[in-house]
């Protein structure tokens, strides 16, 4: 192997790539020029394998006031005000060094949300890792945790909701998929960009270092073996100075100094300029030397490439520079210039004035490659999406089965990671995590913002076109649970290697089916992020489309929460059962087994359903409101039960299912869609269900709120009935129980 065939091996190019390169500058690129290609073209900056398909996805509304293509989406809230939101990955970081890698991820997703101009009042995340009895995933999963929190409490910023799931397929590749929402002024809002020739270029926050040195690459790759050794691409947070970073940029903001703000996040420097100067359609000069190191020798393609944390970068008006620095001196923080906006629209790189690089910025970005991958059906589809009940022999009782999917990680309550979280903090939380949907209040109005992070990657792997729906609806449903107007939408799409086929079709399915469902529920989608190469020694994660979904609640105080309240409230099933058992929680832990087809999904019902649950709760006929998901019925009835003393006893009939002894395991533990176990009191519950008709939506009683046990008969013989306490007690501790266990062996 040649020198240069070495290097760009080592940049994560291809031959092809090179060459293009070579035509675009036309001549041979220096090292430092190499190194920005390198990270501007990688999949994690350029998105060159998913582009052709993200187009295709609704991204306008009434609402929409910023779409994709800037540091977050925005929709109006009303009251001249703005939800600004996104989310991003962290994975690969998240896996060769846990804390901070996931500490890191919540400090880049919320200096995204006030480079907006706008303040950040929440945060979800949407976690996935391997079984938990295995030691290197508790370290991982213990280390991600305490990273959200280490961060996210220090900052300031309550973590409101998310959502954990738990499969084989990542324990060698965790995904730890950040959210976080703020709220701005709608005619306040700020965007990256640099314009204005002579307008100063500055840099604001912690030194550079070589930490993080091409992140981006790697985030850009699959895992193997020698991943550890990947451990200095993973950057270290400091949310001390990130509190008086944000602080700071919000006080520059109100001003009018700036004409754009970016963070300097994947790609560091190199994305911050290039970008800015591409969307204001100019050229950025800067020289390295004036960057603030905090390690000496570094050199211009270090600076360029680290991805040192809490760092941005202004572009300030002439004449208001004093203005500015002093600012951000009051907050212990140094502005220094180090460079000018130019009109040759190009990226100027110099080191004590010699020259390191010089590319056009639409090379590094509009021109970016764009692949369209081939695509090829999984041979592995046919055979999982045939679950035959017979083949599985008889089923477990039902009471085994319920104790035992109460239990199991994926459905146990989460309470061990939210417990340490604030989800208090600045005093806007009103729904708190475990209760539903996150739901925050907006300050100075009677409003609220409902927040949920849904996915299933048993689903997308079963069938990846209805499992971006089933994913969109759920997010959708849950912010109608608790009583919110689902008003936008931001995705993370986590998938395996682009460059094998079979993987690109999964992902061009999932963003069919996402597409599909969000125009059909009428919500845009305004930004997101993309996660490629979440792979370990050739094996793929579960493909795993996140969505997050926004919703408007008019008056905050009629926010709704999934437990029952009231003893003898009715308990009233919305929708409709079917005998649909693949991709459930119930074949994986019973079974061991990922087999089957997705639940079927009518999106024209699901909009009924949710129109259904938002009038609901803003008339106060539903007391609460609890969306069937994993687990099913059974699982969710016992959910409304916990953390309330409130039992239940209810009946309901049996399905007909493909083996006659599964018709009550199908009536119990099935995951049909678009179906919520809501409460109401008795004098209202024929005003509920004259509501369902009139929106086509079916409703029937089911049960009776109270007593000490939860009940549950099927076609009149019961099947389970439990003890309320001790059904809870197994629930809770469904994942403390590693963790006991691990320091009883300590």
């Amino acid at each position: 192997m040649t020198a240069i065939e070495q290097a760009i091996a080592q940049h994560g190019l291809t031959r092809e790539e090179y060459q293009r390169i070579v035509e675009r500058l036309g001549r041979e690129p220096t090292l430092t020029e190499l190194g920005i290609f390198s990270v501007m073209w990688s999949e994690h900056c350029s998105y060159k394998s998913s582009r052709v398909h993200l187009r295709t996805l609704p991204t306008t509304g009434k609402r929409v006031l910023q779409g994709p293509g800037e540091n977050a989406g925005a929709v109006d809230i009303g009251d001249g005000l703005a939800a600004v939101f996104k989310i991003e990955s962290h994975n690969h970081p998240s896996f060769i060094e846990p804390y901070q890698g996931a500490a890191t991820g919540v400090g880049g997703i919320i200096r995204d949300i006030f480079t907006m101009g706008a303040r950040p009042i929440a945060l979800l995340n949407s976690l996935r890792f391997g079984p938990l009895d295995d030691p290197l995933v508790r370290r991982t999963f213990a280390g991600v945790v305490a990273g959200i929190a280490g961060y996210g409490n220090s900052i300031g910023i309550p973590t409101v909701g998310g959502e954990i799931a738990f499969d084989e397929s990542y324990t060698g590749n965790p995904l730890v998929n950040v959210f976080c929402l703020g709220i701005a002024r709608a005619d306040e809002i700020v965007r990256g960009v640099a314009s204005g020739a002579g307008n100063a270029v500055y840099y604001v926050g912690a030194k550079t270092g070589r930490d993080g040195i091409h992140g981006a690459t790697m985030a850009s790759a699959e895992f193997d073996e020698r991943s550890a050794e990947k451990r200095p691409a993973v950057q270290v947070g400091d949310p001390f100075m990130e509190k008086l970073l944000l602080e700071a940029c919000l006080e520059v903001m109100k001003t009018g100094a700036l004409v754009g703000i970016q963070d300097m996040g994947a790609a560091g420097l190199t994305c911050s300029t290039c970008e800015m100067g591409s969307r204001g359609g100019a050229g950025v000069e800067i020289d390295v030397s004036l960057v603030p190191q905090r390690e000496s020798g570094m050199t211009p393609y270090e600076i360029m490439l680290s991805e040192s944390q809490e760092r941005m970068l202004l572009v300030v008006r002439q004449g208001r520079e004093a203005e500015v620095e002093r600012i951000f001196d009051k907050w212990d923080l140094h502005a220094v210039r180090i460079g000018t906006v130019t009109t040759d629209g190009r990226l100027r790189v110099r080191d004590h004035g010699s020259l390191m690089a010089e590319i056009p910025n639409a090379a590094l970005t509009d021109e970016a490659p764009v692949y369209h991958r081939p695509m090829a059906r999984p041979r592995y589809l046919d055979e999982a999406q045939q679950l035959s009940l017979a083949a599985l022999g008889a089923p477990a009782p039902p009471k085994e089965v319920f104790l035992r999917l109460l239990a199991s990680p994926g459905v146990a309550s989460k309470r061990w990671v939210y417990r340490q979280y604030d989800h208090m903090v600045r005093t806007n939380t009103l729904v708190v995590p475990g209760m539903g949907a996150g739901v925050v209040r907006i300050k100075g109005t009677t409003r609220a913002l409902a927040l949920s992070l849904d996915g299933n990657g048993r689903f997308a792997y079963l069938d990846p076109f209805a499992g971006a729906q089933l994913a969109v609806a759920e997010a959708a449903r849950n912010v109608a649970c608790a009583g919110g107007q689902p008003i936008g939408a931001t995705n993370c799409l986590n998938f395996g290697n682009p460059e094998r086929a079979e993987i690109m079709w999964q992902f061009a399915r999932a963003v069919e089916g996402m597409g599909a469902a969000c125009r059909a529920l009428e919500i845009p989608i305004t930004g997101g992020n993309v996660s490629l190469y979440n792979e370990t020694d050739g094996r793929a994660v579960l493909p795993t489309p996140v969505i997050g979904v926004v919703g408007l609640l008019e008056q905050a105080e009629h926010a709704v929460r999934r437990a029952f309240r009231t003893e003898g409230d009715a308990i009233v099933l919305l929708g409709e059962a079917r005998a649909e058992l693949g991709g459930s929680e119930y074949v994986k832990v019973m079974h061991g087994l990922v087999r089957g087809v997705p639940p079927v999904l009518d999106l024209a019902r699901e909009a009924a359903l949710q129109r259904v649950l938002i009038e609901g709760a803003s008339s106060g006929v539903i007391r609460s409101a609890h969306d069937c998901a994993e687990g099913g019925l059974a699982v969710t009835l016992a959910e409304c039960c916990f953390d309330t003393g409130l039992g239940a006893d209810v009946r309901v009939p049996a399905l007909e299912a493909a083996v006659a002894d599964y018709a009550d395991v199908a009536a119990l533990f099935g995951e049909s869609a678009s179906r919520v176990v809501v409460a109401v009191s008795a004098e209202r519950t024929a005003e509920l269900l004259a509501l369902a008709a009139r929106e086509g939506v079916p409703a029937e009683v089911i049960g009776r709120v109270g007593g000490e046990r939860i009940h549950l008969a099927v076609s009149g013989r019961t099947v389970v009935d439990e003890r309320l306490a001790d059904a809870e007690r197994v629930w809770s501790s469904g994942i403390d129980r590693y963790f006991e266990r691990q320091q009883a062996i300590a």
